[in-house]
């Protein structure tokens, strides 16, 4: 996939370990991505991100001098400094406040996965494509951590709904949700008209925008 009809997916890293940093260069290379800079921290990437124009960041969310954060504050603020940037978060564990913290900040592309997710080449290569199309990609353990901090108000739906929830969460179309739980799209968009009926929320009309509704309700 490209950013334009004569670019490919312009990306910027920033990762501590210089092995995995090396590695997912490789993979990005061999996903028809351009690698317009990789860096050992945060900072570093804050002070080139204006130079290089990248369409999507991929960070590390703990990385010096503190290792509590560092790459969830950067991506706060290179979503402040250029709007609409996809921003892909990787993790060693599941820490469901950083991506609350990302999920919040703005709108377009985010992601949050496990690095273990990440020596997949097509599992990287789709994720970075959904973010830079603007979509959500979070790591399904990310998501149940999510929900599991919030159980009173989820008391109101069924399990169906609650299933339903999980998966729009994930960032899947009701099509990718009706193939999952192999029930019709029109069950699935009955579902999700309950869903937010239930928790006061407006369906805004697209995907991306109902997932994050879902978790700012999450947040609160």
């Amino acid at each position: 996939m490209t950013a334009t009809s004569d670019r490919p997916i312009r990306v910027v890293l920033a990762e501590d370990s210089m092995l995995l940093r090396e590695g997912l260069v490789r993979l990005f290379d061999e996903a028809g991505f351009e690698t317009v800079g990789a860096y050992g921290d945060a900072e570093a990437l804050l002070s080139e991100v204006d130079r290089v124009g990248p369409d999507v960041a991929v960070l590390d969310v703990r990385m010096p001098p503190t290792f509590r954060g560092e790459g969830v504050r950067a991506a706060i603020e290179l979503r402040r400094r250029v709007p609409g940037l996809g921003v892909l978060l990787l993790s060693q564990y599941v820490e469901g406040t950083y991506a609350h913290e990302l999920l919040a900040s703005a709108d377009g592309g985010m992601g949050y996965l496990l690095k273990d997710r990440v020596a997949s080449l097509e599992d990287l290569q789709d994720a970075v494509e959904r973010v830079h199309d603007g979509g959500t990609v979070l790591d399904p353990q990310v998501v149940r951590e999510l929900l599991s901090r919030r159980g009173d108000p989820l008391a109101a739906l069924t399990p169906r709904e609650r299933e339903v929830l999980e998966l729009m969460a994930e960032g899947r179309t009701n099509s990718g949700i009706a193939t999952q739980l192999f029930i019709g799209v029109g069950a699935v968009e009955k579902n999700v008209t309950s869903i937010f009926q239930k928790l006061g929320l407006e369906d805004s009309g697209t995907d991306h925008r109902r997932v994050l509704a879902v978790l700012a309700w999450l947040r609160r």
